[in-house]
């Protein structure tokens, strides 16, 4: 397979989603990309043992895509080969009352993954900045000084809240969780697709809602927001990565070889060495174990 190259789809400079490609044209069958997948699960699971025992670094993946571009199967491969104990899955829905008591980075907090795990945001904080600007009648339900109706919401709204989420991830950074986001870039066929697949299954029918097809008619209002939403938020050390989602099986290939090259940048990891005292007596604890 093709040599894939994670800086190919980080967002460093300014991006048009409509520019960059759903899909990603590579020389490989089905059997290659499951070959290469495995061969990264592996790895990633070995080096997720050893953040586990070095117990410094966290790992916060983040991802974000419209309804089918495949989040939920991404989670489920690229991660099976890890212990389960050493990674997370947390699906923000709707805030509920408790939540909604508190500020709206509140819950994502006390989500954060503890030293040595790795935790995944299936759709993320970055709600707060898209379905919240595509209904900002959602807004209201904060009971936020000042905002009483939707016109209250003014542009400089949105970006004190993009402000407030980049100092949130900089804060986190800074105190040793490495946060990798990733945007699932389907096309509007292929989601069409998708949901007609999900009808047409018997075994995949119940994911279907109604609600699906009222946000698909919000399509370009989804992907007005994300542009921007990125383009604002991917940073140096909080980069963003678009992913040609099209092909589920490519993406999930991208997105492992991408978490795989960006925690080898953790040149400090290592494995704990055994304490002094009880390797010098390491023969005397084996003979007491063979009796």
């Amino acid at each position: 397979m093709k040599s894939i190259n994670p800086d190919d789809f980080r967002v460093i400079d300014k991006i048009e989603l409509s520019k960059l490609p759903t899909e990603l044209n590579i020389d490989a069958d089905d059997d290659e990309k499951e070959e290469e997948l495995l061969n990264i699960q592996q790895k990633l699971s070995k080096r997720q043992d050893i953040m586990y025992a070095h117990n410094r670094y966290a790992v916060l993946i983040c991802l974000q895509g419209m309804d089918t571009s495949g989040k939920d199967s991404l989670i489920r491969e690229v991660f099976k080969e890890f212990n389960s104990r050493g990674v997370v899955v947390h699906s923000f829905k709707t805030p509920n009352s408790t939540e909604l008591e508190h500020d709206y980075l509140w819950r994502h907090y006390l989500a954060l993954p503890e030293k040595g795990k790795f935790t995944v945001f299936n759709r993320t904080h970055y709600e707060n900045v898209l379905v919240t600007r595509v209904h900002p009648e959602y807004i209201l339900f904060e009971n936020l000084p000042g905002i009483e109706k939707v016109e209250d919401i003014t542009p400089n709204f949105w970006e004190n809240r993009m402000e407030q989420i980049n100092n949130f991830e900089k804060h986190i950074v800074q105190n040793g969780t490495v946060v990798l986001k990733f945007f699932l870039h389907m096309s509007k066929e292929e989601q069409r697709k998708r949901l007609l697949k999900r009808l047409e299954s018997g075994e995949d029918n119940w994911k279907f809602s109604a609600g699906d097809l009222k946000e698909r008619e919000r399509w370009d209002d989804y992907m007005k927001y994300y542009e921007e939403a990125i383009n604002k938020t991917s940073k140096e050390n909080v980069p963003w990565f678009v992913i040609p989602a099209d092909d589920k099986e490519m993406a999930r290939v991208i997105v492992a070889k991408i978490i795989w090259e960006e925690i080898q940048k953790l040149t400090d990891i290592q494995e704990p060495e055994l304490d002094p005292k009880i390797k010098a007596n390491i023969d005397l604890y084996k003979e007491q174990l063979r009796k």
